[in-house]
């Protein structure tokens, strides 16, 4: 008996994971987008440090950034994707 090809997918720039492993990054709690930023390099992402997939929650912009934290709260820990967006961009934090 054959056995059928594992299909490999994008999930960002220069990196590819079998079909199934995207499935169930999307399944992990905070990560139903991973891997639909292709063009975001493998460094530009905020999502592990929220205990989210490592491919969510991308930063590589100063309006992803700003989204980021408006949808932190869906993370399991919604301070991680903060302090990761607040290190890239201090310029986000909110004043005292």
């Amino acid at each position: 008996m054959a056995k059928k090809k594992e299909g490999k997918v994008t999930v960002a720039k220069g990196v590819k994971v079998a079909t199934a492993k995207v499935a169930k990054m999307r399944k992990k709690e905070g990560s139903s987008n991973a891997g639909e930023y292709k063009d975001v390099s493998r460094h530009e992402f905020a999502g592990a440090s929220g205990g989210a997939s490592k491919f969510s929650y991308p930063i590589n912009s100063v309006a992803r950034a700003k989204a980021a934290l408006k949808l932190a709260h869906n993370a399991p820990n919604p301070e991680g994707i903060k302090n990761a967006v607040y290190k890239r961009y201090p310029e986000l934090k909110p004043k005292k």
